[in-house]
């Protein structure tokens, strides 16, 4: 295809990097890979059908350094591992989409970014890569694949995502937003990796009453964090859950299964961080993040 519109920096080719990066390109925009294994081109697979998109790999983070689009998909804990690729693009002019778990997006990256504009994503993409350069998107049942704040900065990434065939929302109660995505990790990520089950190990029911007992510790301080939760968000949650087809993974889990290090800080983490701002007694969360941390 011929491009019609500016690069895209793309930090952190992984699953969720790639269907993103995807997107973009099927907007008009090439694609730029920072850093990581060298690749040419995503190989992208979706309900049966498999597509190959052209990207651009460097090793150079002076080479985005006029690139005013810029992807960050890498693990939550795997930021200041970047941080150089975020400085190069740091500019007023730069939009930087954080497509990573968690609550506290804006605090991770403004050190390294200026006076960019953060643009924080809730993401629903359930993908997992096999192996680099390859990503494999399950279809699953939700209203979005990506929520966003509804102002300038997200608008310029919108539009594109949604030209690039992805569900966007935007929203002007990111806190809510960001909480509800924070608890639906709470639950998916943890138990899968504890389990080493996909997310089918919710159908069991002993496991389905644990994570709604974790979930109802999460909302109580989600609400007190000023998040609307509504009453019944735990088991609607988990029933939620127990409809995904087969085969929906979670991120944590494959990490688990692959021996990397696990991202329970800006889950597990993030959670009892606001439980002790607000003096909330989370003990299932508390446990949780212990077990997980022993994994590590």
């Amino acid at each position: 295809m011929e491009y019609t519109a500016e690069p895209v920096a793309v930090v952190g080719a992984g699953a969720i990097g790639m269907a993103i990066g995807a997107a973009l390109y099927r907007a008009g925009h090439p694609i730029t890979v920072c850093g990581g294994t060298p690749v040419s081109a995503f190989e992208v697979t979706e309900g049966g059908r498999t597509e190959s998109i052209p990207v651009t790999h460097t090793t150079e983070p002076a080479e985005i350094k006029e690139h005013r689009l810029v992807v960050l998909a890498v693990k939550a804990h795997q930021t200041p591992a970047v941080g150089e690729w975020l400085r190069a693009a740091a500019d007023p002019d730069t939009a930087v989409l954080v497509a990573q778990n968690g609550i506290e997006h804006h605090e991770r990256v403004e050190s390294y970014l200026g006076a960019s504009s953060v643009v924080p994503a809730g993401v629903y993409i359930n993908s997992e890569r096999p192996q680099p350069g390859v990503v494999v998107i399950h279809t699953v049942d939700v209203p979005a694949d990506l929520v966003i704040p509804d102002d300038a900065a997200a608008l310029r990434f919108r539009e594109r995502l949604v030209a690039g065939g992805l569900k966007v929302r935007a929203d002007p109660d990111f806190v809510t937003v960001a909480w509800q995505k924070l608890l639906t990790n709470l639950v998916t990520n943890p138990i899968t990796a504890l389990t080493q089950r996909r997310i089918e190990v919710f159908r069991d029911a002993a496991v389905a009453e644990f994570a709604v007992r974790l979930l109802e510790e999460g909302a109580e301080v989600a609400r007190a964090a000023g998040a609307v939760i509504a009453p019944g968000h735990a088991r609607a949650t988990v029933t939620w859950l127990q409809g995904f087809p087969d085969g929906a993974t979670t991120s944590m889990l494959r990490d688990r299964l692959a021996g990397l290090p696990l991202e329970h800080d800006a889950i597990t983490g993030a959670v009892l961080r606001a439980a002790s701002r607000h003096g909330i007694a989370v003990p299932a969360v508390e446990s949780v993040h212990a077990l997980v941390g022993a994994l590590n």
